[in-house]
């Protein structure tokens, strides 16, 4: 990797980075997620089948980010942003707070944010804290159908055509702590190739989309993330 010849940067984060600071991965290797099918607590039809359950679920997490902080991988990612001059996008997966409460401002969450709730009727976003009861007014048009501003699967990520501008024109694109099976994410490396970035993927173990990247380095994201952004700052 030249550095010097880098001025616009992408970087896609998942669980892997969160999970060092103690948020569990998305699907865990019993394919479960906090105890629960996946399909149980994130899909349209479980919402409409069993709202009480989705609801409690998100409650839960969004309870549980009190008990976490930022790691030195969040941290590095925010010492980047605010030092690098030149374009940077940071894409996450997550819908923790950890990447904003370190301080990172160039940020996209494409699969939504546990601290903001969504209007099923208008579709109006808001910050939210706290427990999200069932029926909840929208502030906006005052209908009672607030949600979990979570994209469910069947449902399309948020600001894709700001993500895939960013990643056409990007120098440099980075995955880190990402499974590389969920999609349209796990496509991202392919898109930089394709126009011609230079790629590196910062993981515990190879991802399904490993021998895409032109580099693999492979260890937690505490060490790797703060060594790549003293690469780059120096």
């Amino acid at each position: 990797m030249n550095s010097g010849a880098i001025r616009s940067i992408v970087i896609l984060t998942g669980a892997g980075i969160s999970a060092e600071s103690g948020l569990a991965t998305f699907r865990g290797p019993d394919g479960l997620w906090e105890g629960h099918r996946v399909e149980d607590v994130c899909t349209p039809e479980a919402l409409a089948r069993d709202p009480l359950l989705v609801h409690r679920f998100y409650d839960e997490r969004r309870a549980k980010l009190a008990e976490v902080e930022p790691n030195a991988a969040h941290d590095a990612l925010a010492a980047l942003d605010a030092g690098w001059a030149g374009d940077l996008l940071i894409v996450t997966q997550n819908v923790d707070d950890l990447h904003e409460r370190a301080g990172a401002r160039r940020l996209v969450h494409m699969h939504g944010a546990l601290k903001s709730a969504l209007c099923a009727a208008c579709g109006r976003a808001a910050p939210w804290s706290g427990a999200l009861p069932r029926g909840a007014a929208c502030a906006g048009c005052g209908a009672p159908r607030l949600r979990p501003d979570i994209v469910f699967f069947g449902e399309m990520p948020y600001q894709m055509d700001h993500i895939y501008d960013a990643i056409e024109e990007a120098d440099l694109f980075v995955s880190i702590g990402t499974s590389g099976a969920v999609y349209p994410a796990a496509g991202f490396v392919q898109t930089a190739r394709d126009a011609g970035a230079w790629t590196i993927e910062l993981n515990l173990e190879p991802s399904a989309g490993s021998a895409l990247f032109d580099e693999s380095r492979m260890g937690p994201a505490t060490r790797l993330v703060p060594d790549l952004v003293r690469e780059l700052l120096q």
